[in-house]
């Protein structure tokens, strides 16, 4: 696969851009102004200068911007690995695959500018491939220090919230309860009962966390794991289900189908299996 089929750089007017995104690459993107879009069937709004991060087929659908510019950058993990990098630059889980957090955040404005004057050197980077033996090298480095950049300020931003924009107690306590139960308890009722709540209390109490419910939470969280196992090891669609305790692997395909638009084989097909997995 040639360099230009494993990055690519787009710098375009919102009004030409695409209004629903579902590809097998990483994408970062970075604009400035406000915009409405939804994420997995979530809705969000945001404005200043914002940065976005979205893994393979995550759903991705503009609803309304007024931005004059979008910058986007498009990789593929078989061109870098976040898991494989994840000891140089800390952004799985921060900026990537993360069920808890906003998949995006503001960005002040000089690392907003260094960030596009990056952007634009990957660019030229890429333009002069033919030219230049140590583009790949080069553009790489590019890469990581935008993830490095967007993961030192995600991390900052989440230690500088507010009192009341921390989740509680009881809300860390549920996603501790995910993280132990999601492959064998799917149901909401288990969850709300951990809080002696009915159901109906128990989802207002996370959506207003969260802005989802809780039964979005825990299908998202067995969709990331299941995700993580087509790209991270050489299992068998029938292994992963039996791991994520489906009834069989036709079950686990119409529901991996359902929630990402693709189906597990050929989500392994287009996203790749990555090198850890090696």
């Amino acid at each position: 696969m040639s360099l230009l089929n494993q990055i690519s750089i787009q710098n375009i007017s919102s009004n030409n851009f695409l209004k629903t995104i579902n590809c097998p690459f990483y994408q970062i993107l970075i604009f400035n102004g406000s915009a409405k879009f939804e994420i997995n069937f979530i809705q969000y709004e945001c404005s200043d200068s914002t940065i976005l991060f979205l893994t393979p087929y995550q759903q991705f659908k503009w609803l309304d911007t007024n931005e004059s510019a979008l910058h986007l950058i498009q990789f593929h993990g078989d061109y870098y690995c976040i898991e494989y990098h994840k000891n140089m630059i800390s952004c799985n889980g921060i900026l990537f695959n993360n069920i808890y957090e906003k998949p995006f955040f503001n960005i002040n404005e000089s690392y907003y500018d260094e960030i596009v004057n990056t952007i634009e050197k990957m660019e030229n980077e890429i333009k002069n491939e033919i030219v230049n033996p140590f583009t790949d090298s080069i553009v790489k480095s590019y890469l990581q220090l935008i993830l490095s950049i967007s993961s030192k300020e995600k991390s900052k931003y989440l230690t500088d919230l507010k009192p009341n924009e921390l989740p509680n107690k009881d809300l860390v306590y549920f996603q501790d309860l995910i993280e132990n139960y999601y492959k064998t308890e799917r149901s909401m009722t288990f969850y709300a009962a951990k809080f002696s709540l009915s159901t109906d209390a128990f989802s207002k109490k996370v959506k207003k966390q969260f802005s989802k419910s809780p039964s979005q939470l825990i299908n998202e969280r067995i969709i990331l794991e299941a995700k993580k196992l087509l790209h991270l090891t050489y299992k068998s669609i029938k292994e992963i289900s039996q791991e994520l305790n489906f009834e069989d692997e036709f079950y686990f395909s119409r529901y991996f189908k359902k929630n990402v638009g693709v189906s597990p084989s050929l989500y392994r097909k287009n996203v790749g299996i990555s090198i850890v997995a090696k």
